[in-house]
């Protein structure tokens, strides 16, 4: 199976006529001026000139609302990645757009450009939520867009966020519930980030919002994934992408104010998955154990030590549990096998002949 690349390209604000109250596109992607289609040419080339090897290469234009652009602009920016199609270099284009800006003409235009897959910013299921961050669009509107773009034949991505105002777990929980119902299959998910030059921040400076907490971020991270992931839907990203200003609030450039910020936020869901999944085989042995071995894939392995060796430390700090971490590549990548090396019994009668 050939591996795709990504050639990203920000289109910040554009098309958008709204202003959330947790959004500052410039901000966000890093882009402070309009994109032309001579940036465009310069980002794909930049990208196929590193790239290596036999791949499938797709255009993603992120950011603002794609479809909301003036018609000739998108016709501009299309028509310039499409050229790169018809060579042969890349193999689709993906957008990413409002829901309150898909009509029938518009799907006709994206198809006429090879887009393959249309991601819409839903954010929440909860039009009270939505209304409060002055999202402009309502559920009805993700609603209709997705039937749409799914009759149009085209790929369809949803993008949600954790933690907006007022919104609590059960909120996040009933919109990965709704969403789910009009069969995405792809999904990101975004916790809130305070950012400068948002309303947002005022908010939160006047102590009408409090952002979630790293941990509390990741737990419902976590929880939706397994959700997702029943239903069979891909979650490709969770939190936003690292740039330099979109970083730690303790980085000078950044300008992150506050929020579960971390700059391997992803990485720390899929950490907290596995060391579930290892903790629930530790305790199906049903035998209190003092040491085990966990035969993994060399690609698996920070997953189970954890970021800086989080998994190891709060095995043997809740549970008393010391881990030996073996390499195998007979093990399928996402797999692991844990043998008991030492139960709490041994443990004691080793120190007891001591």
């Amino acid at each position: 199976m050939k591996k795709k690349y990504i050639i990203p390209i920000f289109v910040p604000h554009l098309g958008c006529p709204m202003n959330c109250t947790f959004c500052n596109q410039k901000t966000i992607s890093g882009k402070q001026k309009q994109v032309t289609k001579d940036d465009v040419k310069k980002t794909i080339e930049y990208y196929l000139d590193n790239f290596e090897g036999k791949q499938e290469v797709e255009v993603a234009f992120f950011g603002g609302s794609f479809t909301g652009i003036e018609e000739e602009k998108q016709e501009e920016l299309l028509q310039t990645a499409y050229e790169y199609i018809k060579l042969g270099k890349v193999h689709s284009i993906r957008i990413s757009t409002r829901p309150d800006y898909i009509t029938k003409n518009i799907l006709k235009r994206l198809k006429k450009y090879k887009v393959v897959t249309i991601e819409l910013g839903v954010q929440s299921s909860n039009d009270y939520i939505l209304k409060k961050c002055q999202r402009g669009h309502t559920f009805e509107d993700v609603k209709n867009a997705s039937k749409l773009i799914r009759r149009y034949g085209f790929i369809l991505g949803h993008q949600i966020m954790v933690g907006l105002p007022e919104s609590t777990r059960l909120d996040e929980k009933n919109t990965a519930r709704d969403i789910s119902k009009l069969k995405p299959k792809i999904v990101r998910i975004y916790p809130v980030l305070i950012v400068k030059g948002t309303k947002l921040e005022e908010e939160y400076i006047k102590g009408e919002y409090e952002p979630l907490s790293l941990l509390q971020a990741v737990e419902i991270c976590k929880e939706l994934y397994y959700f997702f992931k029943i239903k069979h839907i891909d979650v490709i990203r969770m939190g936003l992408q690292n740039t330099e200003t979109i970083s730690s609030p303790q980085n000078v450039k950044s300008e992150v104010i506050a929020g579960p910020y971390h700059e391997a936020f992803g990485q720390l869901v899929e950490d907290a998955i596995w060391y579930d999944s290892i903790l629930e085989k530790i305790k199906s042995f049903n035998v209190k154990v003092k040491e085990v071995a966990i035969k993994i894939n060399s690609a698996n392995v920070n997953n189970v030590v954890g970021h800086k060796k989080e998994n190891i430390r709060k095995l043997k700090e809740l549970y008393d549990v010391d881990v030996k971490v073996i390499q195998d590549k007979t093990m399928k990548n996402g797999k692991f096998d844990v043998n008991i090396i030492k139960t709490y019994s041994d443990f004691l009668e080793e120190k007891n002949k001591k």
